[in-house]
């Protein structure tokens, strides 16, 4: 499990409008909405998935890294967004940095090892400042997820 793996181009918001952390939520599960990831029915319980995982302990883990993550019984398999803001959004992030970097990602509800790697995938690419510094100067979704597979080729 890596990363890049987990994304395409249309899964890249490279440009959020989101300030926050509860909107920059509501404008990836409508993103992946958009591109028919996610059905239109299901985006209230997933974003309450994910308000709900949220309100236990903020998933922005620092460094400008925010992993907001949830189980679903609405999903039959992982679905991931990665999200960019270039002004930096307010996540209530452990180092109350403001946040640049945002894959949420959900999983059904009875893959708790899937869980687990996606997050372990995700940590692992978003800890190396050199990653993160070339995903910040990056043009574009296309140069994002190629930044995300150079990365995972590398290891």
């Amino acid at each position: 499990m890596n990363l890049a793996s987990l994304l395409t181009v249309d899964q890249i918001v490279p440009e959020m409008k989101a300030t926050e952390r509860w909107s920059a939520i509501e404008e990836l599960v409508k993103h992946l909405e958009s591109r028919e990831l996610v059905r239109p029915e299901n985006r209230e319980a997933l974003i309450g998935a994910l308000r709900q995982r949220e309100d236990q302990n903020s998933t922005g883990v620092g460094s400008g890294v925010a992993i907001p993550h949830a189980f679903s019984d609405k999903l039959d398999e992982v679905v991931a967004v990665f999200g960019r803001s270039l002004e930096g959004i307010d996540f209530d992030a452990i180092d109350n940095a403001p946040v640049r970097f945002i894959v949420l990602f959900m999983v059904p509800e009875d893959q708790y090892r899937t869980h687990l790697s996606t997050l372990a995938a995700i940590a692992k690419t978003l800890t190396n400042g050199q990653v993160r510094e070339r995903l910040g100067a990056a043009k574009d979704a296309q140069a994002i997820l190629g930044i995300l597979k150079a990365k995972t080729a590398r290891g």
